[in-house]
């Protein structure tokens, strides 16, 4: 669930005690044009859950009230990356002497959090990381540890950035601080700026709440915007299907958030590439060939790794399903399986007899031979 910059900054930033400059929230021509007469100078910011804003001309200097209103009058109703504009955020227009990158983010490979800086404010940080990769500082936090200004300025040392050092290994620290008690899966500050003055303060924020944490962060779930499902995914959401469409050819079928996406990791590692996420459980056998057909839909598809593990599950049940889901459907594209658990001495026989096929011992070796035959 992403916030708007207005939200962010004064839902995360603020109580934080980031440095903000001044701005105004408006829905219409009229009211930017207060706000201009009130601020001065002024930037007009289109308020989508998206980024590129600029790129798009969502974001506009205004240097008068007229300027403003023109502004105004350019981007409300301006539809960026597929999201209306309807409200504009208009923010006093600051003095720049550099810009920096800022971010906290999760680390799911090294189990941890990542506070990220760079020098290179402004720019998208993939651009950074290819063209420059050295000029963004990471330092990796475990759960159980705290993250310092100590660690904040170690973090920083060797960076040509003066007494704003202090200020900024300030704002990491506490940006650290609301990632972790706003449950977030990313808070971003990019551009982090020096004014003139010396000041520095956030030109922007893009912040991204874990879903499973809108119950307890109820004043970010009433204002968050939820991620854009493609038609598919609506459809899925209404069978009760978790399923999120990706742009491979290998389709995964699987039981259990976790074993899908060790499904798709092990597809990537061998070259493939994943077509969807799409976690059945164990009741496939209601809903195996609603599932099937999902994954069908995508036209790209040109295999499909099965594959179950069960505890409380039976695999027998479920495979039991898939087989029935198959038939009904009969797919023009091959199907391998990998079957363990609880029921697969059942489930084996079952593709044996019933479907003329031997699951595979290993599901790496499953994975392989749906990437060969995508091929």
């Amino acid at each position: 669930m992403n916030l708007l910059e207005h939200h962010a900054k004064s839902l995360v930033l603020a109580p934080a005690g980031i440095p903000l400059l001044d701005g105004t929230i408006c829905n219409s021509i009229a009211d930017v044009i207060l706000a201009a007469k009130s601020l001065g100078p002024c930037v007009v910011k289109a308020q989508v859950p998206t980024g590129k804003r600029g790129k798009a001309g969502g974001i506009r200097i205004a240097q008068t009230n007229e300027q403003a209103g023109d502004a105004a009058a350019a981007i409300l109703g301006m539809t960026i990356d597929g999201y209306r504009t309807e409200a504009v955020l208009v923010e006093e227009l600051a003095p720049i002497a550099r810009e920096f990158y800022a971010a906290v983010l999760h680390a799911p490979r090294e189990r941890a959090s990542l506070v990220m800086f760079s020098v290179d404010g402004g720019m998208d940080i993939e651009e950074v990381a290819d063209k420059n990769p050295e000029a963004i500082r990471r330092h990796l936090v475990l759960v159980s540890d705290h993250f310092s200004r100590n660690e904040a300025l170690s973090m920083l040392s060797g960076l040509d950035l003066g007494p704003s050092r202090t200020q900024i290994a300030d704002i990491l620290v506490a940006m650290y601080q609301q990632y972790r008690q706003r449950d977030a899966e990313l808070i971003e500050i990019n551009p982090l700026a020096q004014l003139s003055d010396g000041r520095v303060v956030a030109l922007d924020c893009k912040f991204i709440l874990d879903d499973a944490a809108a119950s307890r962060q109820e004043d970010i779930a009433a204002v968050g915007s939820p991620e854009r499902m493609t038609i598919l995914e609506k459809e899925a959401s209404e069978l009760g299907l978790k399923f999120i469409e990706l742009d491979g050819n290998i389709g995964i079928l699987a039981n259990g958030a976790g074993l899908t996406m060790t499904t798709m990791d092990v597809v990537a590692q061998f070259g493939g590439r994943p077509a969807n996420f799409l976690e059945i459980g164990g009741d496939a056998y209601t809903k195996a060939e609603a599932a099937l057909k999902l994954v069908l839909a995508n036209p790209g598809v040109r295999s499909l790794v099965v594959n179950f593990c069960g505890a409380f599950a039976r695999t027998d049940v479920m495979t039991r399903g898939v087989i029935a889901a198959w038939r009904s459907l009969a797919p023009p594209i091959p199907v391998f399986f990998s079957v363990h658990g609880t029921g697969e001495d059942e489930a084996i026989a079952l593709l044996s007899d019933e479907f003329g096929v031997q699951p595979f011992d290993l599901m790496e070796d499953a994975v392989q031979a749906a990437i060969e035959a995508a091929r």
